[in-house]
């Protein structure tokens, strides 16, 4: 068997911005030749990689809170991957790892921004769903931006993703009175019921404020928004007085070349002494090891369950993404190389 390492990888470009939803056309995949390896760096070859809905944003020119992906450039984001070559006193050829630059087959990667991922716990593309960052915003988003207690009452949007459906598991295990989730198909919907929610409907059915209402005639206590626009309308009407919104993503006005429209019923914050939080994962990684602990032992135990949606092969990278938009996945959408 040859040692020889990869000169060249694969990867996936941004090949023009999107307007509007994306399309095939805005990637390629391109053969690039890869770096040499300097000290402290390491050489990894990708075993999945992550797609995700913070990504559209990158893709416009416009400043937020990382930068816009560049045109002619690679992409990046959630990778897990083996370490095949290794510069670095810290991570051994052989070792699982997670790291930021996904999109491509082989990574040289500085070995201080690779984490393990132990596979004895679970499989590696856990790590970019449950066990990583996608788990983490679930755990942070609930007990500390939305000030979980036990005995609330919680509603999840976009409940069937990646996030959604680990809140919605993560406040039951923590006691909460009722869950509800909204999603966007029945097999979602049947999907989120198998999974521990006390009630979930498809928000095609109706009005979203009026098949809230219907789950929560008692009202809710926090609110974790994937999804803004009409959901978060919702919300707020059925919202108890001192109730908590934690804003994690609006997905239904990432794609739209038109001005979105905020909720109607904003004035109802002040009366009812309401708290919207919007938050990024970023700022809660000093939450990571409790999460981790907590989510090990959870899985362990058979107590939460994690969804994957596979798509296999690098070339068709685009497409999931694509499709991830559309709502085509049911929990973690993970590209295997």
């Amino acid at each position: 068997m040859s040692t020889t390492n990869p000169t060249v990888s694969r990867e996936i470009r941004l090949a023009s911005r999107p307007d509007g939803w994306p399309t095939a056309e805005n990637f390629s995949l391109v053969e690039a030749q890869l770096p040499e390896l300097e000290d402290g760096q390491i050489l990894v070859r990708n075993i999945a990689i992550s797609v995700d809905p913070y990504m559209r944003g990158r893709m416009n020119d416009v400043k937020s809170y990382l930068p816009p992906f560049q045109i002619g450039a690679p992409l990046d984001g959630g990778a897990v991957g083996e370490v095949i070559a290794s510069k670095s006193p810290d991570r051994a050829v052989g070792d699982v790892v997670v790291h930021g630059l996904g999109w491509r087959e082989y990574a040289v990667v500085d070995a201080a921004t690779a984490g393990p991922a132990d596979t004895s716990i679970a499989p590696a593309t856990a790590y970019l769903g449950a066990l990583g960052m996608t788990g983490l915003t679930a755990y942070a988003g609930l007990t500390a931006v939305a000030e979980f207690k036990e005995g609330d009452t919680v509603f999840v949007s976009g409940a069937a993703g990646a996030v959604g459906s680990l809140v919605g598991q993560i406040a039951k295990l923590l006691g909460a009175k009722r869950v509800i989730g909204s999603a966007g198909s029945p097999a979602k919907v049947a999907r989120l019921l198998e999974l521990g929610f006390d009630a979930a409907f498809n928000y095609h059915d109706g009005s979203v404020t009026e098949l809230l209402a219907a789950a929560a005639p008692e009202g809710i206590d926090v609110y974790f928004d994937n999804v803004g626009g009409d959901h978060l309308e919702a919300a707020i009407n059925s919202m108890n007085p001192g109730g908590r919104i934690a804003l994690c993503g609006a997905i239904s006005q990432y794609n739209t070349t038109e001005k979105p429209t905020a909720p109607h019923n904003l004035a109802a914050v002040i009366g009812k002494g309401l708290t919207l939080r919007g938050f990024l994962v970023g700022g809660y990684r000093h939450l990571g090891p409790e999460f981790r602990t907590h989510m090990a032992s959870w899985l362990a135990d058979n107590k939460i369950e994690w969804d994957e949606t596979i798509v296999e092969g690098l070339e068709n990278a685009p497409q999931a993404f694509i499709d991830l938009m559309r709502g085509a996945n049911t929990g973690k959408m993970v590209v295997t190389l």
